[in-house]
């Protein structure tokens, strides 16, 4: 197939971020499909076009990033809906995928569906614009309406959706019964991750506050709703209680430099908690083989439970356990494989000494170790879920089902993944 591929936050291994379309995109080049992915670049000031993988990247220059503010954020989708809605219609194609968040990408993916006469598969990483009016961020009544049309729309207009969990499935079939979803989530890299013990072993001899010390990490976004601030204050009672436990933080966004003054504030910066700059995909192997327990953060809105974090997935690739401290498919699928911990939302003392007993425990810890490698094998592997993601393609096309395909039964596969098929 010729498959226009949009996303505004595409990602190379070698840049900061999810790898996600990337490593979907390059396998499927590797099947003989053409891929021509539609992207922004934040960094560019003109339009370019590379080949990654051998996928042809088409490279717009659409300024964005975590630190902007609602508002600026909004802009820079309107401007690459604008770019990109231009570049696709040109590209021929046999189907359209366009990838959320945000969720305007839908909009150049039905123009091109609809003047190729093509499908379009649309995935959904964010339940838009649930998500974000639960956050503040559309608060105006016009606002709202506006999203919510604009979502119905979409789903109008895919002849199928992707969702990342069990709960945005979930959200959207009840809000829209007639649109055939499979879940696909986010994936373990298990190959890139072989090495990971290795390179965590180098990274320890090279950083003198790091060496044979219990390490709790987080690598990710800082942005309002990922409430890492919740670490900050962790560390200042592990600070008292287990002196020798390091917390590292990386990553970059729009809380940053509030997280910085917290930890210089409560005597912990650059002390038991070290807050370091955003760092590759291929460099952030070394982080997670280092490190004891992975962490994902988020403020406590219960609709932030439907996310289906990059982190967490790599560290099931890397073989390290997890901790959450919120609820969700994640935290239930940590409860129930005993691959992590479950910390409580609002209680970042309470999270110190549960994480403190834990990194104690030499037996709990190799057992957790063992259960999360167990779930990037047998249930995350990106290998496996990638034959999923390409059989929604495949069936999109040669079903010839256009826009508006409608409702199915929702059935499980051997992985536990949800999926409605649509008739």
């Amino acid at each position: 197939m010729r498959i226009t591929y949009i996303h505004q936050y595409f990602k190379t291994p070698g840049m900061s971020g999810g790898t996600r379309s990337y490593e979907f995109a390059r396998r499927l080049v590797d099947r003989g499909h053409e891929v021509h992915m539609i992207t922004g670049d934040p960094d560019g000031d003109r339009a370019r076009i590379t080949r990654e993988a051998g996928i042809v990247v088409h490279w717009l220059p659409v300024p964005y990033s975590n630190a902007m503010s609602y508002r600026r954020r909004i802009v820079a989708f309107l401007d690459f809906v604008r770019r990109s809605t231009v570049e696709a219609a040109r590209i021929p194609a046999d189907l359209v995928l366009a990838t959320s968040t945000p969720l305007t990408v839908a909009i150049p993916g039905a123009y091109a569906a609809l003047r190729r006469r093509v499908p379009m598969v649309l995935e959904v990483r964010d339940v838009w614009p649930e998500l974000p009016i639960a956050m503040g961020a559309l608060r105006s009544p016009a606002a709202r309406w506006a999203a919510e049309r604009l979502e119905a729309w979409a789903y109008r207009r895919a002849a199928h959706v992707i969702a990342l969990s069990p709960g945005m499935a979930a959200s959207i079939q009840r809000r829209f019964p007639r649109v055939g979803v499979t879940v696909v989530p986010n994936s373990s890299d298990i190959g890139l991750f072989a090495g990971a013990d290795r390179a965590g072993a180098v990274l320890r001899e090279e950083t003198p506050w790091l060496g044979d010390r219990p390490l709790v990490l987080y690598a990710g976004t800082l942005g309002p709703a990922n409430g890492v601030d919740y670490l900050v204050r962790m560390a200042a009672c592990l600070a008292e209680t287990a002196p020798d436990v390091r917390v590292a933080i990386i990553g970059d966004g729009r809380m940053r430099d509030s997280l910085r003054s917290l930890a210089a504030g409560l005597g912990v910066l650059d002390r038991n908690l070290f807050l370091l700059g955003p760092v590759s995909k291929e460099r952030v192997v070394a982080f997670f083989g280092a490190c004891d327990l992975a962490t994902s953060m988020f403020v406590d809105i219960p609709e932030l439970g439907n996310n289906s974090p990059n982190k967490v997935f790599d560290a099931f690739a890397a073989g390290r356990p997890v901790a959450v401290n919120h609820g969700g498919w994640i935290a239930d699928l940590l409860t129930e494989s005993g691959a992590g911990l479950v910390l409580p939302a609002g209680d970042p003392g309470a999270a110190a000494t549960a994480v403190a007993d834990f990194l104690g425990d030499a037996s709990d810890r190799t057992s957790a170790r063992a259960a999360a490698s167990a779930l990037a094998r047998d249930r995350f592997d990106r290998d496996l879920l990638f034959e999923d993601f390409e059989r929604v393609l495949n069936r999109a096309v040669y079903r010839g089902s256009g826009a508006g395909a409608g409702a199915g039964r929702t059935t499980a596969s051997k992985r536990k993944i949800h999926i409605s098929r649509a008739s």
